[in-house]
């Protein structure tokens, strides 16, 4: 008896392995492919970086917490202002870039927004870009921001506004929820061809 062999049918594409491809490079960077999204990262958001590190009016007598700084590129640009500087990030591939690029000009560690180290009040300025998207828990990290800032701190957050997971109406009412006051929201635009990008202010009350 013959049998005929039909054609292996064409592979199907993976969308949870592009999606975990993605979360290596830029959610959650390891490996080489998160070196490779940290040098993707440190070209595509470097204006945004600096816009919001501009927005912060940082002095030379101030301590910055930056949340999840990726590469480093505002990191470095706040370092160079405030007196002192401490970058937070769960990756540690982003952890060795923020490194190479501040040296011992930032102080870095392991954690997150909901898990920064800090002691209560001892930050003046929060900096987190294009980072809200990736908190396991909004509320969590809020409190958290709150928690460390010195009444009068502030919060400067900027976010990709496509990939948000909620308006930035709704974060400026989540900060609001965990303390935050003179609220501010808004959208900028970056040079070249960067996404719109969602950013908020908010103040610790004294």
């Amino acid at each position: 008896m013959s049998t005929s062999h039909q054609p292996a049918p064409p592979p199907q594409p993976d969308p949870d392995g592009f999606s975990r491809v993605l979360d290596r490079a830029f959610g959650h960077p390891s490996g080489v492919l998160g070196r490779l999204g940290g040098w993707v990262m440190a070209r595509g958001n470097s204006a945004t970086e600096h816009r919001v590190v501009d927005l912060a009016k940082l002095e030379p007598d101030e301590t910055v917490l930056v949340v999840g700084p990726g590469p480093g590129v505002g990191l470095h640009a706040a370092a160079l202002l405030a007196g002192r500087t401490i970058g937070v990030d769960p990756s540690p591939e982003m952890l060795s870039l923020c490194h190479e690029r501040c040296g011992d000009r930032a102080e870095l560690r392991e954690g997150s927004a909901a898990r920064t180290g800090e002691p209560d009040g001892s930050v003046d300025v929060v900096l987190t870009v294009n980072n809200v998207m990736l908190w396991d828990d909004r509320a969590a990290g809020f409190a958290e921001l709150f928690r460390v800032l010195r009444p009068g701190g502030r919060l400067l957050l900027s976010a990709h506004e496509k990939w948000l997971p909620v308006s930035r109406h709704v974060l400026a009412d989540e900060a609001a929820e965990a303390g935050f006051a003179d609220l501010q929201t808004w959208t900028w635009e970056p040079p070249g061809f960067a996404a719109l990008a969602a950013q908020l202010r908010a103040v610790k009350p004294a």
